[in-house]
């Protein structure tokens, strides 16, 4: 896969060279956070870091894999290239979850003959709604109302997992905040 230009790529661009390059290395991962919403809304929104839950549990060869592209250990879990400053990343272990869900289904994207993952719109939405209820990131709730202004999700799915988490109100504001 090539390089991605370091000094201004996009999250798509380096969560693709980054994923393809760990899933050719037999580590699983898929990406989550805000990362998700800056590729979903084609740049609108920047993250600044993309966060990658690993679906292998235990592994011990991250460290290598990664230096193998030029990414070195900052601090824990966290990884940086000296050529790309805008954007970090960040390795949490699995499952995913979003809330009390623990049952999500990534989308599965084909890059260079790989498949690579990544929260779908409905559980991105669901990801920045959990921020909104649970940290007060109200960013995090106009980073929802932006995917769902630009791609199709399933808004049931999104009104009963808000219900479950006694958060009603949130899905209401966010119902609202797409009509606008």
């Amino acid at each position: 896969m090539k390089k991605p230009n370091w000094s201004n790529c996009t999250e798509e661009e380096l969560w693709k060279y980054v994923a393809t390059h760990l899933t050719k290395n037999g580590i699983d991962t898929v990406l989550v956070g805000g990362a998700v919403v800056a590729i979903y809304t084609e740049g609108a929104y920047r993250s600044g870091d993309l966060d990658f839950v690993l679906l292998n549990y235990i592994n011990t060869k991250l460290p290598e894999v990664m230096a193998e592209i030029g990414f070195k250990v900052t601090h824990s879990r966290h990884y940086s290239h000296p050529k790309c400053k805008h954007i970090i990343i960040d390795f949490v272990t699995g499952p995913p979850g979003i809330g009390d869900d623990y049952k999500i289904k990534p989308a599965e994207i084909k890059s260079e003959e790989r498949i690579i993952k990544i929260y779908s719109p409905t559980d991105c939405i669901r990801d920045r709604l959990a921020s909104y209820i649970y940290f007060k990131a109200r960013e995090c709730l106009e980073q929802a109302v932006m995917v769902g202004k630009k791609l199709r999700f399933d808004k049931t799915k999104v009104k009963k997992w808000c219900t479950k988490e006694g958060a009603i109100d949130a899905f209401n504001e966010f119902n609202a905040a797409l009509d606008e």
